[in-house]
């Protein structure tokens, strides 16, 4: 489960531009600029747009007085000061755009319908045994159509896409998920992207779902405050990604942030794989060995229980292997953090985290600089937050990394 496994599907990459522009060809782009940094800082007057995007303040005028004539920007309250007229913040509006995130697990699927702001709405959850491509497809078509019956025709009418968020490679995990072989071989040659695109009718974008994660926390997380940091996302196998210069980095083959094949030790001495410690999988298999029905792991990430002793075991032997991920990526890059977060409560994140600093303490640290090891903001629902995010950055925002940038 990479985070950097392909490109998005479903539109062309957006430039990399360092600010805004006054020619009229690209005012597409300076609307999307303007809408951008709204979201990032808040409302925003006119004077505060003008200095960060760049661009002209009659430029500025016109596109706020446009985006907000659609509906996208809302008025807020004049800000009066001393001298002059008064200020006049800008904000987005969360009903103006709605966007479905889908997330496809190992054991279970998450479809949510996420706001303009990053608000989750509305959301359908499934449990499976494991995923097989006609299964998905009826989740995610049938699921759609659930959510939407619950919005009025103005509300359905202003849905940009739906943006997936699956493990790439699904065929390789049938000895981990307990599927027959020639049951997950059907993925093998299965196109999600052009099938879902036949059954709806909205636009369809397909991104790895340690990417989306990755991006969501990029977006809606930690991202503003760190611009380099190396992110773990625990779902039923581990995956992640690296974020340098607030942009993920995808690496010469596409194939950077993989953590899940980084070499750790174990308590037995062994070492192995981080994705056959660090993963819910394997969590589960302890609560089985235990005599415990690990069913309730995949009912809600949301509602955890307290396993008792195979839940301590596996969050140590978690913190253990994370740490020596850590250090191992701090040497080798200067992260400001490393991130931790995935399919579980709040509480189990923090037990994680603190293991995990605890750990990396034991560890010989001569000559490393270590990063600020953190608990993921966006949560539980990253990954489905991350798809949903697609089909919004698609069509109304610009590239993440421009809006960390002072122009």
């Amino acid at each position: 489960m990479s985070a950097s496994d392909g490109m998005a599907q479903g539109h062309a990459p957006l430039g990399n531009f360092t600010g805004g522009s006054n020619q009229v060809r690209v005012r597409a782009y300076n609307e999307r600029l303007v809408l951008s940094l709204v979201r990032l800082h808040g409302a925003m007057s006119k004077a505060d747009i003008t200095r960060r995007s760049g661009l002209s303040a009659q430029t500025v005028s016109v596109i706020m007085r446009s985006l907000e004539k659609d509906g996208l920007l809302l008025r807020g309250e004049p800000i009066r000061g001393k001298v002059g007229q008064p200020s006049v913040p800008m904000r987005l509006n969360p009903d103006a755009v709605y966007s479905f995130g889908v997330k496809i697990g190992r054991r279970s699927a998450d479809l949510v319908l996420m706001d303009f702001v990053g608000q989750i709405r509305l959301q359908y959850h499934v449990t499976y045994a494991y995923p097989l491509p006609d299964k998905i497809l009826q989740i995610i078509t049938s699921g759609i159509e659930r959510l939407e019956a619950q919005l009025s025709e103005a509300e359905r009418g202003r849905i940009a896409g739906v943006g997936i968020a699956a493990p790439f490679e699904l065929w390789n995990w049938a000895e981990e998920v307990g599927a027959p072989a020639d049951a997950m071989e059907a993925w093998r040659d299965f196109d999600l992207h052009a099938e879902i695109s036949a059954r709806i009718r909205h636009a369809t974008y397909l991104q790895n779902d340690a990417t989306s994660a990755c991006g969501a926390e990029l977006v809606f997380g930690v991202g503003p405050s760190y611009p380099d940091f190396v992110y773990f996302y625990i779902g039923s196998f581990i995956g992640g990604g690296i974020v340098l210069n607030s942009a993920i980095f995808s690496g010469r083959t596409g194939t950077a942030g993989a953590v899940a094949p980084l070499p750790v030790r174990g308590r037995d001495g062994q070492t192995r794989q981080l994705l056959e410690v660090a993963s819910i999988f394997v969590f589960e298999n302890l609560l089985l060995d235990a005599g415990i029905d690990p069913q309730p792991l995949w009912y809600s990430a949301d509602d955890w229980v307290d396993f008792g002793e195979p839940m301590t075991r596996w969050v140590d032997d978690t913190a253990d292997a994370l740490a020596q991920a850590i250090v191992a990526a701090a040497s080798i890059i200067d992260f400001g953090a490393a991130v931790i977060d995935g399919g579980f409560p709040p509480w189990v994140r923090k037990r994680i985290v603190e293991r995990t600093i605890e750990a990396v303490r034991r560890l010989d640290l001569q000559g490393v600089i270590t990063p600020d090891i953190i608990e993921g903001k966006v949560g539980s629902q990253a990954r489905a937050i991350g798809g949903a995010s697609l089909p919004i950055f698609a069509k109304y925002l610009t590239d993440p990394s421009v809006l960390f940038k002072e122009v």
